[in-house]
């Protein structure tokens, strides 16, 4: 080990605090590096070099140090790097707007920028909130999803629906209605049986609260960090009659499965939802800068219109809302789907990975295999027949991404799923390299490692 690179590990275990990170663990251990990327590769500071199965915690598009982009925001330094949207236009923020527009959802009209997931949830949230105040019917409460997760600033934690994220800050939260996730897997009963289920406890939500409730939200299709949970088919669409029957919006949260993952463009379009407000970051910029936004009907951006006594503007912002070289990388990323057909593509990886999943599904202590489009969670179980999960302890999901990482490709499980989500413009040869990792894994290592615990 060079000085440098050593020197990089002590500084990162003295100066830094790692998100969602038992930091105790961290000091202890020795720990890895990434010094660069390669297409879809990343490089430690050995130069060992590991397959990005996660694309970088979902964010990542078309790989590393793709020239397109890269020379996009180089451009862009040429002009400016940023200024802000409070009372001024900014070129690059204008153009991006458009092109957002252009692909998302038709009756979605305007764009309101921030900087992350969770601050996209939080502008949505009071932009549904403070909608109805403008419009002199005010509402105060919001139902969601048991499981969900929507980000971690305030708001955001009010609707999410993780006890082991959230539980702690209850205190500080406002009230929320939840109704239970659609987990096929947990649920005892067909695969509509457990939509309508769920359905049906929203229904009685809305029905019990007539003219309180301001939004329901919900990660379209499937659950990401509740462990991959994919819903049943038709869910959404219910969903969606179900708000416009009882007269209260929707808000779907798209930062995890925008941008191509579950194999359209958003995962609204896999059944013609309509929205009236979509949350997006993550893939925004490719994966390469901090980028959201938070995009409304005319009619909900209508409600905040008046004359300055009416105090119907909409008091929120950040300091780098739109900032222009983030706009420029995501600009650049839009323009890599069409020249590169990304979502034409993805068909004939996605039916590779369901190849894979249906080999997977038979081995040993694999409970479940699911996946939508290309977000794919394989549950890791102690009994098959009775779904009994190894204790948290043990941290089974951990140990076997440590192997998939010795073996080449970076994983982060979800506890005990393993998540399998690459860059959606992988090539089929790396992603068959990305597969045959995870299921050597599971088939030689998983059924020693439980001999051992």
């Amino acid at each position: 080990m060079n000085n440098d690179i050593k020197r990089s590990m002590e500084l990162d275990k003295r100066y830094i605090w790692h998100p969602f990170t038992q930091m105790q663990g961290w000091l202890e251990a020795e720990q890895m590096v990434i010094d660069s990327g390669d297409g879809f590769y990343l490089i430690d500071t050995d130069g060992n070099r590991y397959i990005d199965g996660i694309s970088s915690l979902w964010c990542n598009v078309h790989g590393h140090r793709v020239k397109k982009i890269d020379d996009a925001i180089k451009d862009q330094l040429g002009k400016i790097a940023h200024s802000t949207l409070l009372g001024l236009g900014q070129s690059a923020s204008a153009v991006l707007a458009e092109k957002l527009i252009e692909i998302a959802p038709d009756n979605l009209k305007k764009v309101f920028y921030s900087d992350s997931g969770a601050t996209s949830v939080e502008i949505a949230l009071k932009i549904a909130y403070q909608y109805y105040h403008n419009i002199g019917k005010p509402r105060k409460k919001f139902i969601a999803l048991g499981d969900s997760y929507h980000g971690d600033t305030i708001g955001a934690v009010s609707v999410g629906g993780m006890e082991l994220f959230h539980s702690i800050y209850k205190p500080m939260l406002f009230e929320t209605l939840f109704a239970p996730s659609p987990n096929l897997y947990r649920f005892d009963g067909t695969s509509r049986q457990c939509a309508e289920f769920t359905l049906g406890k929203i229904k009685q939500l809305l029905k019990d609260n007539t003219g309180n409730i301001a939004a329901v939200i919900a990660e379209p299709l499937v659950q990401g960090a509740a462990g991959i949970i994919v819903h049943p088919k038709g869910f959404l669409k219910n969903l969606r009659e179900l708000t416009k029957k009882y007269d209260t919006l929707l808000i779907v949260d798209e930062v995890a499965t925008g941008f191509g993952k579950t194999g359209k463009m958003f995962a609204c379009e896999v059944e013609s939802v309509q929205p009236d407000i979509m949350c997006v970051a993550k893939g925004i910029t490719g994966g390469y800068l901090p980028l959201a936004a938070t995009l409304t009907t005319q009619e909900l951006f209508d409600g905040f219109l008046g004359e300055v006594d009416e105090c119907k503007t909409f008091y929120h912002g950040h300091t780098y809302t739109g900032n222009a070289l983030a706009c420029a990388a995501a600009i650049a990323s839009l323009e890599l789907f069409d020249e590169n057909k990304i979502i034409a593509s993805l068909p004939k990886k996605i039916k590779l990975l369901e190849e894979y999943l249906e080999k997977i599904a038979v081995l040993p202590f694999v409970g479940n295999v699911r996946n939508a489009g290309m977000m794919a969670g394989v549950e890791i179980v102690k009994d098959k027949g009775t779904k009994q999960s190894f204790e948290n302890k043990y941290q089974v999901g951990a140990k076997l991404c440590a192997i998939m990482r010795d073996n080449g490709a970076m994983m982060r499980p979800l506890s005990d799923v393993i998540v399998i989500m690459p860059p959606v413009a992988i090539d089929i040869e790396t992603l068959r390299k990305l597969l045959d990792i995870v299921y050597e894994t599971l088939q030689n290592e998983l059924p020693e490692l439980t001999r051992i615990i």
